[in-house]
């Protein structure tokens, strides 16, 4: 049995829990089921739905202090051996007091302090601006995107077709829209260049039904919420626009050109990244630029150039594979990689 660590709320989005949902859905693949160990109910019934197991703390998600008694009582009852810990809350005191009692493993991508821990996850392109391998001794390190946890269904994509122009438009914001971005660029672009713009909401997005209600007339334009198979309207895209976070290394083995933009300080070192290498351009900061008119270049610069768009296309693919989830798994489960 595998145990997992981690949250999902309207605070919080919901990009770590995907990722473990990953890893657990490649653990079961090899025979392995996980249990997701929760602060609260708001994750429990997604998780069920993929078939893995859940253990409620009932304790504040942000408060780990409060929680480390509880969560240690958990591991004693349950004689966990190994736990993979996904928490931006964590702290020195929370992870050395798990640390005397259990193997822990930690998805890093901060570098926020020098993690008390057994094993070590970071695949953000920026990896080795962290230093982990000169900082980690006697540490088990995962590094690299050959470790991004993605869902199976971005295992296996093949070459993406690369249209003269582009026709299908994808716009994706994650688990929430804070700043209104998809109600910016629907407002600003010219939406009658697509035959389809598909917009695809976040679960914590709360103005859904007036965006629904805005667009209802526009036929080109269909909005979507919470949508499980989002690798068909990847795929069907000749170009997305997306807000920082797992989405991206989704789009890279998807092999869809994308336009990326920030709205918290954690995503703007791997766009930042995605951009200096050439592979996803970076729109800016919504806190501070003006994305949706950076945005409105790129889709200009874009549509005007098939060559670039198939070239980013093939680097992507090359950059992430879509196998990391099972890596992770087999890490985990002391698996040969």
């Amino acid at each position: 049995m595998l145990y997992m660590r981690v949250d999902m709320n309207n605070r919080i989005g919901t990009g770590q829990m995907m990722r473990c949902l990953s890893i657990a859905d490649a653990a079961r693949t090899l025979g392995e089921q996980t249990t997701f160990i929760l602060a609260d109910n708001q994750a429990k019934s997604l998780i069920r739905r993929r078939g893995h197991r859940t253990i409620v703390l009932r304790t504040p998600w942000d408060d780990k202090q409060t929680e480390l008694p509880v969560l240690l009582k958990v591991i004693r009852e349950h004689g966990i051996r190994r736990i993979l810990v996904d928490s931006y809350q964590v702290t020195p005191v929370f992870l050395g007091g798990l640390r005397k009692y259990t193997e822990i493993y930690y998805i890093d991508d901060l570098n926020a302090f020098r993690y008390p821990v057994d094993g070590l996850i970071c695949y953000a392109n920026y990896w080795e601006k962290l230093r982990h391998q000169e900082n980690y001794k006697n540490v088990k390190l995962c590094l690299g995107t050959q470790y991004t946890p993605l869902r199976d269904m971005f295992s296996s994509c093949g070459s993406k077709e690369i249209k003269a122009g582009v026709e299908s438009l994808l716009l994706l914001s994650g688990g929430s829209d804070p700043y209104d971005v998809l109600e910016g660029i629907l407002r600003e672009i010219h939406r009658e260049r697509y035959r389809r713009i598909n917009v695809i909401c976040g679960i914590y997005y709360s103005k859904y039904n007036q965006l629904c209600k805005k667009y209802k007339k526009h036929e080109n334009v269909r909005i979507y919420r919470g949508i499980p198979d989002i690798a068909s309207y990847m795929q069907e895209a000749d170009l997305a626009i997306s807000a920082g976070g797992t989405t991206l290394y989704e789009l890279c083995a998807m092999g869809t050109p994308a336009i990326s933009y920030s709205f918290t300080d954690n995503q703007i070192a791997s766009l930042e990244k995605f951009n200096e290498d050439g592979l996803i351009s970076y729109a800016g900061d919504m806190r501070k630029d003006d994305v949706i008119e950076h945005i409105a270049g790129y889709l200009e610069y874009y549509g005007q150039n098939q060559a670039v768009r198939k070239e980013r296309s093939l680097r992507m693919q090359d950059f992430v594979d879509g196998k990391g989830a099972l890596r992770v798994a087999q890490t985990l489960m002391d698996r040969n990689l």
